[in-house]
């Protein structure tokens, strides 16, 4: 890892807000502890409880965003030429009107090859501690890199991507502009990473009906965020502003898809307790993203409550969070009511002109 890079997971979480606490997002360890938001006990375990996203996105003192910066970042999301068959960008697998994620149960990357798990949201990722469904990465700049040279996704070199994209003239031209320097690995990752910064799910219903707008959401949500947040259970790992713990839990989920087994968590720490353990995701604009779960195994929401509804799939490591909830019909569709009312506004988006 370039020394640059390694900086970036030490200064992601580094930022200063302005009025604000970060300790309110949940950025932090695995095991930091909350504070400076409201408490709610369920069963009891005691977690921060829902809320409006803080209004000012972290960044990291090293990268901070400007207009140059977000456009070559843009152009960077949404060009093929990073990978090996100038085919696959960042916005193959990760596509804004898919809910910046891939509607495809898993992606496609170089040579029509498929990977084992399912493209996350770009959703809200500045406020997440780890990215990937492992939480390998520990900063944006990292993540934004690390599908350049996976071989089952764009298949191309760290060493070989610089010169590359060095050779068009519009790039080497911008990243003068933009950094003072010609285009470098670590210009890629923080271009790409702030451009990333700028995708936010916000101002939902729901956050308008937190925020005191009672209209804002009908009553079936209203009964579905009561169950949300007590005997759904789902609060007690779908917390906080971004509606995640950030922390790794085995759910039991389906294995599906080309990989035979799938441990997770397990690859980056070798705990025996991470086995089968994966990210909690965002459930801020749940509804654009499907399918859902690490291997996509399931299509609709109303299959993911279900799912959770029996408690998930018994195995060594199951998370002691999970248990039968005996939800009626009318409760599970309460609660698919609620989920819809996270949608945030729309993003307004244009596809950018790549450089030549």
């Amino acid at each position: 890892m370039k020394p640059a890079i390694k900086r970036g997971l030490t200064t992601v979480l580094c930022t200063i807000l302005v009025g604000l606490s970060l300790t309110s997002t949940g950025i932090g360890s695995e095991t930091s502890p909350h504070s400076a938001v409201e408490m709610i006990t369920v069963d009891g375990h005691t977690v921060p409880d829902i809320g409006p996203l803080p209004t000012v996105v972290p960044q990291p003192p090293g990268n901070l965003n400007y207009a140059a910066k977000l456009s070559l970042g843009k152009q960077l999301y949404f060009d093929g030429r990073l990978s090996k068959n100038n085919a696959i960008s960042c916005a193959f697998c990760h596509n804004p009107v898919a809910g910046f994620a891939d509607p495809n149960q898993t992606s496609v990357g170089v040579g029509g090859l498929r990977g084992g798990r399912q493209s996350p949201t770009v959703y809200n990722t500045a406020f997440n501690p780890f990215q990937f469904w492992d939480g390998r990465a520990g900063s944006l700049e990292e993540q934004a890199i690390g599908p350049i040279h996976n071989p089952v996704e764009m298949a191309e070199t760290h060493e070989a991507v610089v010169p590359k994209i060095a050779k068009i003239s519009g790039y080497k031209e911008e990243f003068q502009k933009v950094f003072g320097t010609g285009v470098s690995l670590q210009g890629i990752a923080e271009a790409i990473a702030a451009y990333e910064r700028t995708i936010i799910s916000t101002n939902s219903a729901f956050d308008k009906f937190v925020l005191g707008d009672q209209q804002a959401m009908g009553e079936d949500a209203q009964r579905g965020m009561a169950l949300f947040k007590g005997k759904g259970r789902c609060i007690l790992c779908h917390n906080d502003s971004n509606f995640t713990d950030n922390r790794f839990h085995n759910l039991g989920v389906p294995q599906v898809g080309p990989m035979k087994e799938d441990l997770g968590r397990y690859y980056v720490t070798r705990r025996e307790r991470d086995k089968g353990a994966f990210k909690t995701p965002t459930l801020r604009s749940i509804t654009e993203s499907a399918p859902y779960m690490h291997d996509g195994a399931f299509k609709t929401l109303e299959e993911v409550i279900d799912f959770f509804d029996k408690g998930g799939n018994a195995n060594p490591q199951l998370s002691p969070l999970m248990k039968p909830l005996g939800l009626a019909p009318q409760e599970k569709a309460d609660l698919i009511a609620f989920l819809k009312a996270l949608t945030g506004e729309p993003i307004p988006f244009e596809f950018p002109k790549l450089p030549e």
